[in-house]
């Protein structure tokens, strides 16, 4: 996932933290504006758009957790990370319940941030993808109507597709040659990411691959502990 030019929001109310954390940030190819307090994080937040919200959450006039609650009602789905020196289970709880996307307890390695932004950015870049409106689409030799739930091979009678199925095979179609994250998939057809979903996704792909397996530059490949990769090979 390219980090250049994400938009940070970083609030930390430890000055020279908030300095070397905004510069290891900048060096990692991300566009980071820094805010001392709570009050100063939602000013700025409400006059320009952030992929990432990293947030304090001790911090003077007001804290993270009121912050984040702020910013969720402006913004139901820009991803926040919490950064705390407290680690009761109470106040991670309560972090989730404002609005958080990750937590994080200081001391922490940054390089652990890094990834678990990084993380976060390739989820969020995914499911802004399975939700766009493209239903059709072109596989190799194949033809998917995703609408009326057919897969054409060349001229041939279209086969109809079952709706998971369907809805399987066009996620791997809208990620063509990159990953489509395993729960991503769980989540969006099957509503659930479990053993037994998960299994069950497992069946659905080996179909699709007999389904493919006519067209020899189509492949559907197993990443292994992340999803899968639909490739079609050019010539």
């Amino acid at each position: 996932m390219e980090t250049a030019n994400k938009k940070i929001l970083l609030v930390e109310d430890d000055p020279n933290f908030g300095i070397v954390l905004k510069d290891y940030l900048s060096m990692n190819d991300f566009d980071v504006t820094l805010a001392k307090n709570g009050m100063e994080g939602f000013e700025k937040f409400k006059k320009d758009n952030y992929d990432v919200c990293i947030l304090d959450v001790m911090m003077p006039y007001k804290d993270g957790f009121t912050l984040a609650r702020e910013i969720r009602e402006k913004n139901e789905n820009v991803p926040i990370v919490f950064l705390t020196a407290k680690t009761m289970k109470e106040d991670v709880l309560k972090g989730y319940k404002a609005g958080a996307d990750d937590y994080l307890n200081k001391p922490f390695d940054s390089e652990v941030l890094l990834m678990k932004l990084k993380a976060i950015l390739q989820r969020k870049a995914s499911n802004t993808l399975a939700d766009s409106k493209q239903f059709e689409f072109n596989i190799g030799n194949f033809h998917l109507n995703s609408k009326l739930r057919f897969l054409k091979y060349k001229e041939e009678e279209p086969i109809k597709l079952s709706p998971k199925e369907n809805e399987l095979l066009r996620l791997l179609a809208l990620h063509e040659n990159d990953l489509m994250p395993r729960e991503l998939a769980l989540t969006k057809i099957w509503r659930d990411d479990n053993y037994f979903t998960s299994r069950s996704m497992d069946v659905y792909i080996a179909k699709l691959r007999k389904y493919l397996k006519r067209d020899d530059v189509v492949e559907i490949l197993n990443i292994h502990g992340e999803g899968f990769r639909l490739v079609v090979k050019t010539n």
